[in-house]
């Protein structure tokens, strides 16, 4: 079964979302993936300038492993127009794990994947930004969410804005994302053409859409406050999955 929507039926959701003409979003300049050093000896290594499926690309390596789980922590994050970044997805690796710790949003101009069948997950408080050349490479499930910490089943919590309260990092599966009571409302911004093998899931306190959506399996959207589409005759748009929609 296959589920296909352009702007109307994402209506009722309980949220407020508005339908506008499309605006040019610039892309400034940036540093590309730094990373932090809230997991010392097992901090990710970033090796630059590497040929991955035809595209010049920086491959992070490193992390720290638990289990079939793979810790990844950033100062910035970011992907250049016309560049990839990709994680590697070292053997019994089922799940990537990535923050940011930084004070500035991601902005995703290139393309974004993983080496490999991974589920690859991003969590960013300060906000996502897929530009218009933006796409995904990722075979498994990718999530990206504003929110502050991500939640694990036996409790634990991977945080973006408090490091030091996830320094026990699980073997355990992940179960959701959490957001700050007083958190500011950080906005994912779509431009891109975002595809992925399995579920894909946009969960921030505010999405402004625009482009495509293609999930293999499940597509999740989620906001806490507002979604905004931007939409036009030439350039509508369009979000499918291979199974269940959600906007709750």
């Amino acid at each position: 079964m296959v589920n296909d929507f352009k702007t109307g039926l994402v209506c009722g959701i309980g949220l407020a979302i508005a339908a506008t003409s499309g605006l040019c979003v610039s892309q400034p300049a940036f540093a590309q993936v730094i990373p932090d050093r809230t997991l010392g000896s097992e901090s990710s290594v970033v090796n630059s300038d590497v040929l991955i499926r035809g595209l010049t690309s920086d491959r992070v390596d490193g992390g720290a492993r638990r289990g079939a789980n793979l810790f990844h922590s950033f100062l910035e994050f970011n992907v250049a127009a016309g560049r990839g970044v990709y994680f590697s997805n070292p053997i019994g690796v089922g799940n990537i794990f990535s923050r940011v710790t930084g004070s500035n949003a991601s902005n995703l101009a290139g393309r974004l994947g993983v080496l490999g069948t991974a589920n690859l997950f991003l969590l960013n408080p300060n906000g996502i930004i897929f530009g218009p050349n933006a796409s995904l490479d990722v075979a498994g499930s990718f999530t990206a969410s504003t929110a502050r910490d991500l939640l694990m089943a036996d409790g634990t919590v991977y945080s973006a804005t408090n490091p030091s309260a996830s320094s026990l990092l699980t073997v355990s599966v992940p179960l959701g994302v959490q957001f700050g009571k007083d958190q500011p409302k950080a906005t994912i911004t779509n431009r891109g053409n975002l595809s992925t093998g399995q579920d894909l899931t946009l969960e921030a306190g505010n999405l402004d859409l625009q482009g495509q959506l293609q999930a293999g399996n499940n597509l999740t959207l989620k906001a806490t406050e507002t979604v905004k589409i931007r939409d036009t005759v030439t350039e509508p748009f369009v979000a499918r999955s291979g199974a269940k929609m959600s906007t709750a």
